[in-house]
C-alpha cells in the first residue's frame, strides 16, 4: 500500500468529489447505484459498471484515511 501513501490526500478527496459525484444532477451516479442495489434493481452491466467506477474514489478515499489513521497511532 506505499503507492497509496504517496498520493496527497488533497488529490484523493478531489476525485472522490467530482469522479465520485459526477453527474450532479438530478442525483449524484454513486447515490443512484447504491439505492438501485439497496432495492434489488442492480442488475444491467452498465448499471454495476457505473457502481463500481464512481464507487471507487470513495474506497479509495476511505482506505486512504484508515491508512492515515494507522500511521498516526
Amino acid at each position: 500500500m506505499a503507492w497509496l501513501d504517496r498520493i496527497p490526500l488533497w488529490i484523493v478527496v478531489v476525485v472522490a468529489l467530482t469522479l465520485g459525484l459526477a453527474p450532479f444532477v438530478p442525483e449524484p451516479h454513486v447515490w443512484e447505484k447504491l439505492g438501485m442495489l439497496a432495492d434489488g434493481t442492480l442488475r444491467r452491466p452498465i448499471d454495476i459498471f457505473d457502481l463500481l467506477y464512481h464507487g471507487a474514489p470513495w474506497v479509495l478515499l476511505a482506505l486512504k484515511l484508515v491508512r492515515l489513521a494507522q500511521r498516526r497511532a
